[in-house]
């Protein structure tokens, strides 16, 4: 992250001592297109100063004799940002980093350059994972956690490069002197990373997610003609992760071949993938290793469908609340559906969906017309 010490300077804008060296403030314009903009004493970068690299990152910080040292900003191209210590140009100490939408990516420490000691990495939606790296700069060992949304229930155990392996349910009881403690639950399930296919929706398909089942419960539901429904187990307050979706990833051609009754537990990953949980295991004494395909649709929802990275399905959408919602209060999600008519046939939806679009659109109308 500093620049290349074979650069050889092409273009030098500014003072030059009688040596024809950089002297004051310069900008110098090197053979790579890197460009650095800062206080030069004879040739030597000394003073704040700036780097500019060819890919679009930037390196701020303050330099003596040539070499970065103290606080460093290294800004990524795509807006990240990263907030080191530097010795002798080289990261050294404490460091955080940050992704293009200012959110924490990474806390700890760096040697060399490379990430060492115990380190957290987080991902955007807030999990995140708390561990020791190893010599390559890998959260790797028997003493690796990854901790939930909530920050206290987590997965305690043996981890590669931040995979879940093998882990027991445990909480986070405390960050004394910024040194996470963990107690294992007694007698905890083993659970391990069973990322599904488009055969396989899970290997321990009876195993509940232990974070989902603090919070949510499924039950019949008052949405006529909806079945079974998805439930808050306690109040939550807005931007809550509730529940998880998985299922078997196909392709998005395939679910649109086949009729819509077969569609009835599908959502989309990315553009590549889809999640369904079809028969039998839409039935929960069949699969309850996650909730989420049970959350109903509405037209005003209180949850969202975000995207999660989860230790032990790998990545996976969940539901999230708009709103606070209340003990026992049923969650629902808006399912997405195309409301550009195609032909003579409407929305490309189900027929129940057109339905209650229609329903929808009525009420609205009559409420603007009042």
């Amino acid at each position: 992250m500093d620049s290349d010490d074979d650069n050889v300077e092409e273009v030098v804008e500014g003072p030059l001592d009688e040596d024809d060296q950089p002297h004051g403030f310069c900008t110098v314009t090197y053979s790579s297109s890197d460009r650095f903009e800062g206080h030069f004493v004879h040739g030597e970068k000394n003073g704040k100063g700036k780097f500019f690299f060819f890919d679009g990152s930037t390196l701020e910080g303050f330099y003596v004799d040539d070499a970065l040292q103290g606080q460093g900003v290294y800004t990524y191209e795509d807006g990240g940002v990263l907030h080191g210590t530097y010795v002798d140009g080289e990261l050294n100490g404490p460091a955080q980093e940050y992704d293009g939408e200012g959110r924490l990516v990474f806390q700890g420490q760096y040697k060399d350059n490379n990430r060492c000691g115990e380190c957290w990495v987080y991902y955007p939606d807030r999990g995140c994972v708390f561990g020791e790296m190893n010599e390559d700069g890998e959260m790797t060992g028997d003493s690796v956690a990854y901790i939930y949304p909530d920050g206290h229930t987590a997965l305690y155990g043996n981890f590669v490069d931040g995979e879940l392996i093998e882990a027991r349910l445990a909480t986070l009881v405390s960050t004394e002197n910024s040194r996470p403690r963990f107690e294992v639950t007694p007698n905890s399930p083993v659970y391990t990373y069973d990322k599904s296919t488009s055969t396989c929706i899970a290997t321990h398909t009876l195993l509940p997610d232990p974070y989902e089942s603090q919070r949510v419960f499924v039950a019949d539901s008052p949405i006529k003609g909806a079945g079974q429904g998805l439930f808050a187990k306690t109040d939550a307050e807005p931007n809550t992760v509730m529940a998880f979706y998985n299922g078997v990833r196909i392709t998005h051609s395939e679910v649109d071949s086949r009729d819509w009754a077969l569609n009835g537990n599908t959502i989309s990953l990315d553009e590549d993938t889809v999640i369904d949980v079809p028969q039998p295991f839409d039935q929960i004494d069949r699969y309850c290793a996650s909730l989420g395909h049970k959350a109903n649709h509405s037209f005003t929802p209180n949850c969202k469908y975000d995207p999660f990275v989860h230790p032990r399905f790998g990545p996976i959408k969940c539901i999230r609340t708009l709103r606070a919602v209340q003990k026992d209060e049923e969650l629902t999600v808006a399912y997405g559906y195309d409301h550009t008519p195609m032909g003579k046939n409407g929305p490309e939806a189900p027929d129940w969906y057109k339905q209650e679009l229609e329903v929808f659109q009525q009420r609205q109308a009559r409420e603007n017309k009042d």
